[in-house]
């Protein structure tokens, strides 16, 4: 009875502590606009919290009275609060800091109250879901994303896309340093494994946004900003394991704030076999940064980089393989079998499915070292000026591993006098590039006015070149004798000009002028062994103009004109017969945004109009890169509805959708018309046939996407959530040609947490991610392209090839953090 007794206490003392346990929240500001990433530390304690990007903050506590050091790292602001009920707090830091981690992306990224559709995230909002994937399937659930993996399970070779617009068309920076590359214009985030788990917060704006450094957004611009300095000393462990042979591995050390100075380093290492065939991957990386904050100058150094080897999968997977469809598989073999070894065939009959993969040479990779050295000076001249000076260095060297059986000399050496000699040989082709780039911004904010003039410079300097690392050729051949070399120069300068100003209280204008200026140089050889001499200049005109209604604390509607320019990319210019034109997108954009504490509600309507835009032909070179032409008209219009309700403390749902029409007003698609003699089997006939279509659709332009989430926390160390994605048909190329499409798929993720608080740790959280828990089968990207091969006065139809990138059926990552 007495053990009754005694247990009945405790259990009652317990309910009666946690009955004492009140919800400390509130928001903190500079006076007008909401502060993310402020550190709340309990005085005296290690307990703590930082803001998210309304500037709002929740912690649980006990009755009592405490004194809250708020702070951004710069001077702190002591708060003091007696917690008898649950309470909310305004907290302005307008007379106590400035704010400087802000200073180093403030100037390209948008505000709560800048005219332009953009969505932020937080490192909190994906560290869950942080098992290993690269950073666009972190994004997958954004609005008007699309995202695609080449190996099928997230880790390797990874894409995205935004409102239709591919990477090319979607502007990234790192802390305002571009990172697109120069040529390409694309952006290849195989080459930073791992990054998401040094990224402090991004920010995606949608359409043309506000002006920001390198290539022009006309899709998107992804604002990237690295980790913030911390308080505190910390020791982070994360390992994970999942499907198809995926490990993550990490380690995160940070000194904490120290007499002004502080440190943190990173170093990871991802392995994956990947759901397609010899699709493997084996990325390791690093991030180290030291700093120096003092009240009025924030100085920072940042090394990060990584190596890649990739097994490639960029060949895709014929349609009838995917289908197991034994009469198209045998009908691929007659229009394509004559380029396949044996080896090729036999895995070609024998291995048909979803996972199939071209490539049998087991060193078919990717292999590829990029380093980035980065240097950032942040200084308040007074409560009103603050300026950033950024300076960057990215060095990068690597290849990609070919076997091709069926070549000739002349295919390397054309002037060799064996050149018709056959055999076969494993190439390499090298890419050796230096890029470097300075980067300023000058902010003045006071009262009503924000000024921000800022800008930069960059230049790019890339060799291509060509080498053969093993042949069968009967003669010998020099080894490792480079068969074709170019050179790439790119240099490019811009500047604008931002301003908001508050033209009464419920109403913002804003203007953003931008200059760009770049050259573009190219000589040499292609891989092709084509001559190459490319000398062109750009100049470009960027104006944004916007206004931004509030008409309560609740409701506030934004409207936007901007004109965005960019120039075409490497291929586009060393790869057309004839020289493509720049383009030029006006972007219209106009939104409702309604925000309660437990509702948001935000609508956007975009009208995209595009001037030569360069869209694809449904052709692909013999490394998989796009052939693209301009077309004279086409534009991209479509709804951007987001919504989230948080019914309690424990359920809340969020959810988006993108309903769109992407046209094109008038096409010429040509298809390449050989003709033969049926007798000699010789050609006598090479020609094109162009057909005209009229208001068709763009190609990966689906004219609905939507995602959804639903959180639970059955209590508040777990936390589970259903993630849904559903992504409309899309066509592979501009013809509208259902033949030539890919389904539309939805598909639904499971993610659950747990994490605990042991005397021994900090904190120790578990991981759970089920990707495709319904096993659905799909594919997320895609090409084709057509020819006639005939007999001369034929009328057979074209051919036409159509490849797959299947995505894995059911899958799971799990993981463990341990923060010291």
């Amino acid at each position: 009875m007495k053990n009754l007794v005694a247990f009945l206490i405790i259990v009652f003392s317990m309910n009666a502590n946690a009955q004492e346990l009140f919800k400390l929240s509130g928001k903190v500001t500079d006076g007008t606009n909401p502060l993310p990433g402020v550190s709340i530390v309990i005085k005296g304690t290690s307990k703590g919290v930082s803001t998210n990007f309304d500037g709002e903050f929740s912690i649980q506590l006990k009755k009592g009275t405490y004194i809250l050091v708020v702070s951004a790292i710069s001077q702190p602001k002591e708060v003091k609060v007696n917690l008898v009920k649950d309470t909310f707090l305004s907290i302005d830091m307008a007379d106590s800091f400035v704010n400087l981690e802000e200073v180093l992306v403030s100037a390209t990224r948008a505000n709560e109250k800048t005219p332009v559709a953009f969505t932020n995230i937080t490192k909190k909002e994906i560290e869950s879901k942080n098992l290993g994937q690269d950073l666009p399937i972190l994004l997958d659930q954004l609005p008007s994303v699309v995202t695609t993996s080449d190996s099928g399970a997230g880790v390797g070779y990874t894409g995205i896309r935004v409102r239709g617009s591919d990477a090319s068309r979607v502007n990234v920076t790192i802390n305002g340093i571009p990172y697109n590359d120069s040529e390409s214009h694309g952006t290849y985030w195989v080459n930073m494994p791992d990054f998401s788990s040094s990224v402090e917060d991004i920010q995606l704006q949608r359409g043309v946004g506000t002006s920001t450094n390198g290539s022009g957004a006309f899709g998107a611009s992804l604002n990237i900003k690295t980790q913030s300095a911390s308080q505190e000393a910390y020791a982070v462990t994360s390992n994970a394991i999942g499907s198809y042979g995926t490990r993550k591995h990490n380690l995160s050390l940070g000194t904490g704030l120290r007499n002004n100075f502080y440190a943190a380093a990173r170093l990871s290492s991802i392995s994956s076999d990947g759901y397609i065939d010899r699709s493997a991957s084996d990325l390791t990386s690093y991030y180290t940064e030291l700093g120096y904050i003092s009240e009025k100058t924030t100085l920072k150094g940042i090394v990060f980089g990584g190596q890649e080897i990739t097994q490639q999968a960029w060949y895709g997977t014929p349609k009838a393989v995917v289908e197991k469809d034994a009469e198209g598989i045998q009908t691929f073999i007659d229009h394509e079998g004559y380029s396949f070894t044996e080896d090729q065939l036999e895995n070609l009959l024998s291995n048909p499915g979803r996972t199939y993969n071209h490539y049998t040479y087991k060193n078919e990779v990717d292999n590829y070292k990029q380093t980035h050295y980065q240097l950032h000076l942040e200084h308040s001249l007074n409560n009103y000026l603050f300026v950033n000076i950024s300076g960057n260095y990215t060095s990068g060297k690597g290849y990609f591993e070919q076997f091709k059986p069926f070549e000739e000399v002349g295919d390397y050496f054309p002037n060799n006098v064996n050149a018709d000699e056959e055999g076969e040989v494993i190439r390499r082709r090298w890419l050796d590039n230096d890029f470097y780039a300075f980067v300023y911004s000058l902010n003045y904010k006071k009262d009503k006015l924000n000024v921000i003039l800022g800008g930069g410079y960059n230049k790019y300097d890339g060799d291509h070149f060509g080498e053969l690392i093993w042949d069968s050729f009967p003669i010998a051949i020099p080894s490792e004798e480079q068969y074709y070399f170019s050179n790439g120069e790119k240099t490019e300068f811009n500047t604008y000009l931002k301003t908001e100003y508050e033209l009464n209280s419920k109403t913002l204008a804003f203007i953003d002028l931008q200059y760009r200026s770049i050259s573009y140089k190219s000589d040499g050889l292609t891989s092709d062994l084509l001559p190459i001499d490319v000398n062109k200049e750009y100049n470009f005109f960027n104006p944004k103009f916007g206004l931004t209604y509030t008409f309560n604390n609740l409701n506030s509607i934004y409207g936007s004109f901007s004109i965005a320019n960019r120039e075409p990319n490497r291929d586009d210019l060393t790869k057309n017969l004839i020289s493509p034109k720049s383009e030029q997108l006006q972007d219209f954009e106009l939104g409702y945004k309604f925000k309660t504490s437990n509702t948001y509600v935000t609508a956007n309507l975009y009208y995209m109009n595009y001037k030569d835009q360069l869209v694809l032909t449904g052709e692909i070179d013999d490394v998989g890169d796009p052939i693209r032409q301009n077309v004279a008209k086409s534009y991209r219009a479509g709804i951007e509805l987001q919504a989230g309700y948080k019914f309690s403390q424990k359920l809340r749902i969020d959810a988006n959708v993108t309903l769109s029409e992407n046209k094109i007003k008038e096409f010429d698609y040509i298809v390449y018309d050989s003709q033969y003699d049926p007798v000699t089997w010789e050609d006598t006939a090479y020609n094109q046939v162009s057909t005209t279509f009229k208001d068709t659709d763009i190609s990966f332009s689906p004219a609905l996407i939507a995602g959804g989430t639903i959180t639970y926390l059955p209590s508040k160390n777990v936390s589970l959530g259903f993630i849904s994605k559903y992504v409309g048909k899309q066509y592979l190329d501009n013809t509208s040609s259902n033949l030539k499409s890919m389904a539309a798929y939805f598909v639904n993720n499971f993610n659950a947490s747990l994490k605990l608080n042991p005397t021994w740790v900090k904190e120790v959280s578990i991981n759970l991610l089920v990707n495709n828990i319904f096993n659905k089968r799909y594919v997320s990207n895609g090409y084709t392209y057509s020819y006639y091969y005939r007999p001369t006065g034929s009328t057979d139809p074209a051919i036409t090839e159509i490849f797959y990138y299947p995505q894995a059926t059911r899958n799971f990552l799990i993981g463990t953090t341990f923060k010291f």
